[in-house]
């Protein structure tokens, strides 16, 4: 009775075994690396970085104390932004060619006035633009990773992403209390869809933005924080079939209107 039992068990594991042996082989995959953003502030960008932060931010001031205004005449705030001659050694090494094309990276100075669950969002607008632009994600991601130089202070950083529905979804990309740079990174999970079940069946998801969270515990009088290089590990593998063309929005919209 029980070397019955014992090879039914067999046979059962040995089913499971051979059906997802073949679905996994079925599959298949294009992984490929994708840039979205090198940070490197070039002149022809399709886009620029605007940051907005929470309550207690600190006003920007000059070398006497006094606040320092816009062309509008409202005291100027921090966050600070600007672009660096500076980038992580790890990945594009210490001696750049003269010939070869200048790095630079995205610099954040900020200050608040007082400690807590302080933030600051960083996020893509049009070139010449102040309206949000959220950056396409090509393929279907799978991790998404950037280059931060972080203080060794105790804060945090979240990336948000959106799905074809229009829900955004909130992922830890690290903590940066360490110092000097390093590669952060974050998977993205399989419940966020970035597939229809109808046709098209492709349906990407975008950049929102990048949120820094300051711990109530860690000062925020005076901090810098660096990016240089967000990109995706992403699968462009898509399943051709008989009449896929079809599926295409653009193409079926060249056909509909002739």
């Amino acid at each position: 009775m029980k070397q019955g039992s014992l090879k039914i068990i067999c046979l059962i594991l040995w089913a499971f075994i051979t059906v997802f042996s073949a679905y996994g082989q079925d599959k298949a995959v294009s992984w490929e690396t994708r840039v979205l953003e090198s940070f490197n502030g070039d002149d022809d960008a399709p886009y620029t970085w605007k940051t907005v932060s929470s309550r207690f931010i600190s006003t920007v001031r000059d070398e006497n104390g006094e606040p320092v205004q816009d062309s509008d005449g409202n005291n100027t705030k921090y966050p600070l932004t600007t672009y660096v001659d500076a980038w992580p050694a790890s990945a594009f090494g210490y001696n750049r060619d003269a010939n070869s094309t200048p790095l630079r990276s995205l610099g954040l100075h900020g200050k608040f006035d007082r400690r807590g669950y302080n933030w600051i969002d960083m996020y893509p607008v049009l070139a010449g633009d102040d309206k949000p632009f959220e950056i396409p994600i090509p393929g279907r991601v799978s991790n998404i990773d950037c280059w931060v130089w972080g203080a060794n202070l105790r804060y945090y950083i979240e990336v948000f992403l959106r799905d074809y529905r229009g829900v955004i979804h909130t992922l830890h990309l690290g903590d940066i209390a360490y110092p000097g740079w390093r590669n952060l990174r974050v998977n993205v999970p399989n419940h966020i869809p970035q597939a229809r079940r109808t046709l098209p069946s492709y349906a990407g998801l975008t950049f929102v933005k990048f949120r820094i969270w300051t711990q109530p515990t860690e000062r925020v009088d005076n901090f810098y924080i660096y990016f240089k290089q967000l990109k995706v590990l992403t699968d462009m593998f898509e399943n051709l079939f008989d009449g896929n063309d079809l599926a295409d929005p653009a193409h079926v919209d060249r056909l509909w209107s002739n």
